[in-house]
């Protein structure tokens, strides 16, 4: 089997790939950003031609966002997810290729087990949908052999706990590190269930969210694991017979911590409110669609939580769209027509 950590940015998508008695096995592991057609052009360089599943972690753009162009793609037998909605064009769109295309659809639940030829996947999380869409990230634990992976989406700290408690066998050899190895995720206490041999990130270079976060990746050196990333290493793809195991990687190079004193990759954007935000890179306009956390802070009634919602809800068709915002009303809509920083391009 080979396990392909596709270099999709500041994003997720894996792909397996496996035979067995003739067969060919493909699963899919969430799908890249909204914005680029990264892991179409993947999958199709990989001569895919039919996935027996796409699983969605969670509703997020990053996680689901070229579902719909995959579904219109290729053949896909079967789309996971979570169970909760998102009032997304991203979602919508992904919604839409799963009932235009006669799609499979399924919300796996903590406790079901799946063969998949040779391949078991067990369902860690969740075990139901409660609208923590993070927290309820789709998270399974998929064995080959003697050879085992582990993945958990965004799942956070508390989503964490609740795995933990929940008596799971949570070991694994090869672990995706959580929310692009944000420190809202991958706690001390689950690395330590895990215990994983090997560990992958999935991120881009200098991306607006500061991942993967310092104390994350001393955390992981700190326990002796093998640590690699998309940012660095490229896509990352573990070949297994189901006894042994091999890393490769399109580039080499080392994961580690940043210096205190020196600005880089893993230096977290600062949520502070009196931080000035950089210059808006169209120099004239915000445009809401691309434009940076920091960058987005300058437009009026958006801080630092409401400008995550924004960028999980991207794209937006016009200015009118940011309604869809929680706490952006007619009159805070007008506010920011006023104020004309916020465009839909440069």
């Amino acid at each position: 089997m080979e396990v392909h950590y596709i270099d999709v940015g500041q994003a997720d998508a894996t792909l397996l790939k496996y035979s067995h008695e003739g067969e060919n096995y493909r699963i899919l592991i969430d799908a890249g950003n909204w914005n680029s057609s990264n892991a179409v052009n993947y999958l199709d360089a990989q001569k895919v031609s039919n996935i027996d599943i796409v699983v969605g972690t969670h509703p997020h753009a990053d996680h689901i966002g070229q579902i719909d162009k995959i579904i219109d793609t290729f053949d896909v037998d079967e789309v996971w997810l979570s169970g909760n909605l998102s009032n997304s064009q991203v979602f919508n769109r992904m919604i839409d290729a799963i009932e235009a295309n006669d799609v499979g659809y399924h919300e796996p639940r903590a406790g079901e087990v799946y063969d998949i030829g040779p391949l078991v996947i067990e369902v860690l999380n969740p075990t139901s949908a409660s609208g923590d869409v993070q927290n309820d990230s789709v998270s399974l634990r998929i064995t080959y052999g003697d050879v085992t992976f582990l993945f958990t989406g965004d799942t956070e700290e508390e989503g964490e706990r609740k795995m933990i408690n929940s008596g799971q066998n949570l070991s694994a050899d090869i672990f995706q590190v959580g929310h692009h190895g944000s420190n809202t995720s991958n706690t001390s206490a689950f690395l330590d269930k895990v215990n994983p041999k090997v560990a992958i990130i999935s991120t881009s270079e200098n991306n607006q969210f500061g991942h993967p976060h310092a104390e994350v990746i001393k955390r992981i050196n700190d326990k002796g694991i093998d640590l690699y990333s998309t940012h660095i290493n490229v896509t990352i793809i573990v070949k297994t017979d189901g006894t042994t195991y091999k890393v490769t990687t399109k580039k080499d190079g080392n994961v580690t911590p940043s210096s205190e004193n020196t600005t880089s990759n893993n230096t977290e954007t600062s949520n502070d409110a009196t931080s000035k935000p950089k210059e808006s890179v169209s120099g004239s306009c915000i445009n809401i669609n691309t434009a940076s956390s920091e960058e987005l802070q300058d437009i009026i009634h958006f801080g630092p939580a409401r400008v995550e919602e924004l960028i999980q809800l991207r794209p937006f068709s016009s200015i009118e769209d940011l309604a869809r915002i929680n706490g952006i009303a007619a009159g805070r809509l007008n506010d920011i027509k006023s104020q004309g920083l916020a465009c839909l391009g440069g």
